[in-house]
Parts: structure tokens; sequence; C-alpha cells
């Protein structure tokens, strides 16, 4: 019986008890059922009961203690219950039992260490309770215990040591923990662990490198924790460690070389290590390993070399690091590597142009780096470049033109570059291209027009570009052209007419403009287009009428516009029209009432 998000029931009829051959009863996000009838208990052929989102009810009958065939009850989001019925620890049939998000519970009845046919228990976010019966360490047939932001928890009971048939259990981020077990180290079963999200934990016990069936280990988010113990080494079976903001950690223990099944290592935002170990070259099944933001490593172990199955390599953010170890140059299964935000590194090794199936590279916000390694052009592979924010690089080489498999190339506020080379008109598989606020840039080479797979070219605020290659009006692929802010322009081509598969141009703030091309009427699949702060310009083409599957038109700050054309009246899919601070004009076409789509004006 499925009576489920009634959320304006507040009571359920006596008689729902005389319904005996019911199996299931569904009477989740009843938000406003205050009380179950103490009747429910004569439904003992019930094998389903989900409570989940009745947010209001503040008990349950004890009679519900009566449903010895259930194997399943759901009260997650049971959210003002403040006690559970002794009686539910007559429910021996119950094989999974769902109290999550039930943020008023203070205790749990210490009846329910019967619960002994029990495999799923999920506590997640009782935040009020703050202790669990010692009993629970008799549930000796779980599988599954998830206490999880249970932030009022001071203390886990040692009972739980007695858990041995374990296989998952997660008791992360329960802030009020100042420690954990010892007895954690007999849940010899367990595959995961998540014990992650404790500021307060200063120590692990060294007991936990007994678990040794675990796949996979949590333990990040501890920002009191200085040292680890040396016994993880033993957790051999392990694929997969997160490691991540343990803020206060000063190094590893050698031992974690002995881990040569882990796939994944992450260690994102551990500020306060300054060297990995060596013997961290010893895990070559390591296909992901992430160091990024461990920003006071100042050099790299050459045993990293070694890892020769990595395929994902993040070093993001490790701000004290100078310069990278010639051995990254081994690694030549990577296809994903991101040394951003090195504002230290000054030069990049030649040895990366051994890494032949990379197919992204990041090294953006490196701002101090004056050039680029001619070998990139070996990364034939590469289908994403991102040099952004490299503000002192000020050419790059013509190699790049061998990157044929390029389709995203980023130089966003590349401020010191000059000139790109006519090489990059090679890059013929380029969809996305940025060279925005690379505000040294005087020209773009005619070759650019090469690029015919280019849906995206963004070069907005380039101050210094005085004029633009006619050949640009070969792009007719081109979806969005953002050329707005560039300030040194005084005219735009008549060229433009020609990319008929613009959605959204935008050629906004420039204040030298006096006219736009009537070619721009062109563009009938513009459904953006924003040519506000064109202060110098006293009118608009009439062909704009033509652009009739515009939605949005921005046409604001003309302080020289002094009419628009009657031809916007043809405008009928615009919904939002934008023309404030135009403070010379005097008149609006009388056709404006054809623009029926108008939401904002």
């Amino acid at each position: 019986m499925n009576i489920s998000n009634c959320s304006s029931l507040i009571s359920l009829p006596n008689e729902l008890g005389n319904l005996t051959s019911l199996t299931t009863l569904d009477v989740s996000i009843c938000s406003s059922l205050t009380s179950l009838p103490n009747e429910l208990g004569n439904l003992t052929s019930l094998i389903t009961l989900d409570m989940w989102g009745c947010s209001s009810l503040t008990s349950l009958p004890n009679e519900l203690g009566n449903l010895t065939s259930l194997p399943t009850l759901n009260m997650g989001g049971c959210s003002s219950l403040t006690s559970l019925p002794n009686e539910l620890g007559n429910l021996t049939s119950l094989t999974t039992l769902n109290i999550w998000w039930c943020l008023r519970l203070t205790s749990l009845p210490n009846e329910l260490d019967n619960l002994s046919s029990l495999t799923t228990m999920d506590m997640w976010r009782c935040s009020s309770l703050t202790s669990l019966p010692n009993e629970l360490g008799n549930l000796i047939s779980l599988t599954t215990l998830n206490i999880s932001e249970c932030s009022s928890l001071t203390s886990l009971p040692n009972e739980l040591g007695n858990l041995t048939s374990l296989t998952t259990f997660i008791v992360s981020r329960c802030s009020s923990l100042t420690s954990l077990p010892s007895e954690l180290g007999n849940l010899t079963s367990l595959s995961i662990l998540n014990i992650s999200g404790y500021s307060s934990l200063i120590s692990l016990p060294n007991e936990l490198g007994n678990l040794t069936s675990l796949t996979i280990l949590k333990i990040s988010g501890y920002s009191s924790l200085t040292s680890l113990p040396n016994e993880l080494g033993n957790l051999t079976s392990l694929t997969t460690s997160y490691m991540s903001r343990c803020s206060s950690l000063t190094s590893l223990p050698n031992e974690l070389g002995n881990l040569t099944s882990l796939t994944t290592l992450n260690m994102w935002g551990c500020s306060s290590l300054t060297t990995l170990p060596n013997e961290l070259g010893n895990l070559t099944s390591l296909t992901i390993l992430n160091i990024s933001s461990c920003s006071s490593l100042t050099s790299l172990s050459n045993e990293l070399g070694n890892l020769t199955s990595l395929t994902t390599l993040n070093m993001a953010r490790c701000l004290s690091l100078t310069t990278l170890s010639n051995e990254l140059g081994n690694l030549t299964s990577l296809t994903t590597l991101d040394v951003s935000i090195f504002s230290s590194l000054t030069s990049l090794l030649n040895e990366l142009g051994n890494l032949t199936s990379l197919t992204i590279l990041n090294i953006s916000s490196c701002s101090s780096l004056t050039s680029l390694s001619k070998k990139l052009g070996n990364l034939t592979s590469l289908t994403t470049l991102n040099i952004s924010y490299c503000s002192s690089l000020t050419s790059l080489p013509n190699e790049l033109c061998n990157l044929t498999s390029l389709t995203t190339f980023d130089m966003w506020r590349c401020s010191s570059l000059i000139s790109l080379p006519n090489e990059l008109g090679n890059l013929t598989s380029l969809t996305t291209l940025d060279v925005s606020i690379c505000s040294s840039m005087t020209s773009l080479p005619n070759e650019l027009g090469n690029l015919t797979s280019l849906t995206t070219l963004d070069m907005w605020e380039c101050s210094c570009l005085i004029s633009l290659p006619i050949e640009l009006g070969n792009l007719t692929s081109l979806t969005i052209l953002n050329i707005s802010e560039c300030s040194s322009l005084t005219s735009l081509l008549n060229e433009l007419g020609n990319l008929t598969s613009l959605t959204t141009l935008d050629v906004s703030i420039y204040s030298s403009l006096t006219s736009f091309p009537n070619e721009l009427g062109n563009l009938t699949s513009s459904n953006i287009l924003n040519i506000s702060s064109c202060s110098s310009l006293t009118s608009l083409p009439n062909e704009l009428g033509n652009l009739t599957s515009l939605t949005t038109l921005n046409i604001s700050y003309y302080s020289s516009l002094t009419s628009l054309p009657n031809e916007f009246g043809n405008l009928t899919s615009l919904t939002t029209f934008e023309i404030y601070e135009c403070s010379s004009l005097i008149l609006l076409p009388n056709k404006l009432d054809n623009l029926t789509s108008l939401t904002s004006i």
C-alpha cells in the first residue's frame, strides 16, 4: 500500500490495522503526520515499512515491535523523533534499519542488540546522539554501518570491535570525537573504512594496521593530525587512499611504500608536508596521484619517475616548488597533468615532451614562466592545453603547431604575449580558443582563418589590438564570438557577416567605434547580441532587424544614440531588451509593440 508524498495528511485511520495481509506500507514524505496508530502493530505480514521523510512524527507506537517478519524498516528523515521504542528490539527478522537524519534522536535503546539478523544500519546525521549503546557490539551479522555526521558523539564503544563481519564502516565527520578505539583493529573483514573529517583527533590507533582486507581508506580532513602510524604500511590490499586536507601532517611514513596495490592516492591540501618519502616510488600500480595544494613541498623525489602506470598527476598549487624533477619524463602513461598555480616555476622541463600520451595539460597561473619548451610540440595526443594567467610569457614556440589533436587552447590573461605564431593556423581540430586579456597583443595572424572547426573564440579585452584579420570571416562554424573591450579597435570587419552559425556575439564597450557593419544583419542564427557601451555610435544599421532569432539584445550605455531603427520591430523572438543609460535617445520606434515575447525591457 503506497500513500507516500501525501504531505497534508495528519493522521492514519486506526482501521489500517485490519489489513492483516499487507506486505508493504509506504507512508514516506507524509510530512504532516504527527503519529501512527497503535493498530499498525497488527500488520504482522509486513515485510517493508517505509516512513522516511515523516518529519513531524514525534514518537512511534510500541506496537511496531509486533512486526516480527519485517526485514526492512526505513525511518530516515523522521527529524522530529526524539526516541525509539524499546520494542524495536523484537524485530529479529530485520536486515536493514535506516534511521538517518533523525536529527533529534538523543539515544538508542539497548534492546537493538537483539537484532541478530541486521546486516545494514544507517545512522547518518543523527546529530543529537551523544553515545551509542555498548550492546551494538552484539550485532555480529552487520556488514555495513554508517554513523557519519553524528556530530554530538563524544566516543565510540569499544564493543564495536566485536563486529567482525563488517565490510563497510563509515564514521566520518563526527566532529566531537577526540579518539578512536583501538578495538577497531579487530574489524579484519573491513574493505571500506571512512574516518575522515576530524578536526580534533590528533592521532590514529596503530591497530588500524591490522585491517589487511581494506581496499578503500579515507582519513581526510584531520587538521590536527601530525603523523600517520607506520602500521598503515601493512594494508597491502589497499587500492584507494584519501588523506587529503590533513593540514598539520609534516611527513609520511616510509612504510607507505609497501602499499603496492594502490591505484589512487589523494593527498590534496596536506599543506605542511615538506617532502615525500622516496619509497612512494615503489607504488608502481598507481594510476592517480593528487598532491595538489601541498604548498610546503620544496622538492619532489626522483623516484616518482618510477610510477610508470600513472595516468593522472595533479600537482596544482604546490607553491614552494621551483623546479620539476627530470624523471617526470618517464611517466609515459600520463594522460592528464596539472602543474597549475606554480608561482615560482620559471621553466618547464624538456622531458615533458616525452609524455606523448598526454591529452590534458594544465600549466595555468605559472606567473613566472617566461617561455615554453619547444618539446611540448611532441605532445601530439593533447586535446586540451591551458596556459592561462602565465603573465610573464612573451612568446609561444612555433612547434605548438604539431598539436593537431588539440580541441581546446586557453591563453586567457597571458598579458605579456605580444603575438601568436602563424603556425597556430595548423591546429585545425581546435573548437575553443581563448586569448582574452592578452593585453599586449597588437595583431592576430591571418592564419587563424584556417581554424574552421572553431565554435568558440574569446578575445575580449585585448586592449592593444588595432585590427582584426579579414580571415576571421572564414570561421563559419563559430557559434560564440566575444571581441568586447578591444579598446584600440576603431572598426569591425564586414566579413563578420559570414559567421552565419553565430548564436552569441559580444562586441560591447568600444569607445572609438563609430559604426557597425551592415553585414551583421546576416547573422540570423544569433540568439544573444551585446553591443552595449559603444559610446561614439550615433546610429545602428537597419539590417539588425533581420536577426529574428534574437532573444536577448543589449544596447545600453549609448550616450550618442538618438534613435533606434524601425526594423527593430521585426525582432519578435526578443524576451530581453536592454536600452538603459541611452541619454541622447529621444524616440523609440512605433513597431516595438510587435515584440510580444518581451519579458524584460
